[in-house]
């Protein structure tokens, strides 16, 4: 079993950023044997939840469209932590974003575990 724990949700105003952090931890063989590469997804009101991007365990990354050029995903194997920063951010980037571990390469991405989820809203 991996646990998740997300850090660095809020509230900004358009055009800002912000830096959300999620460690995760648990035995060290469900580590291993679970994690692959790790992801965010979000889900905004009355919306279905979405994959936002995914980084592999060599350091590849994917993003979806809406955030491509704004948004970058990067880890620390070391540490099991991932991270995504969000610049010029957007009122339509609100939203619960969670993080995930799971398996994958750069174009596939399934995950496995889930964090419990840290609000993001922008907003003036």
């Amino acid at each position: 079993q991996v646990q998740l724990v997300e850090s660095g949700g809020g509230l900004v105003r358009p055009g800002g950023s912000l830096r959300l952090s999620c460690a995760a931890s648990g035995s060290i063989f469900s580590i291993i044997l679970s994690i692959n590469a790790m992801g965010w997804y979000r889900q905004a009101p009355g919306k279905q939840r979405e994959w936002v991007a995914h980084i592999t365990s060599a350091g590849t990354t994917n993003y979806a469209d809406s955030v491509k050029g704004r948004f970058t995903i990067s880890r620390d194997n070391a540490k099991n932590t991932v991270y995504l920063q969000m610049n010029s951010l957007k009122p339509d980037d609100t939203a619960v974003y969670y993080c995930t571990s799971g398996r994958g390469g750069t174009f596939d991405y399934t995950p496995g575990s889930w964090g419990q989820g840290t609000q993001v809203t922008v907003s003036s």
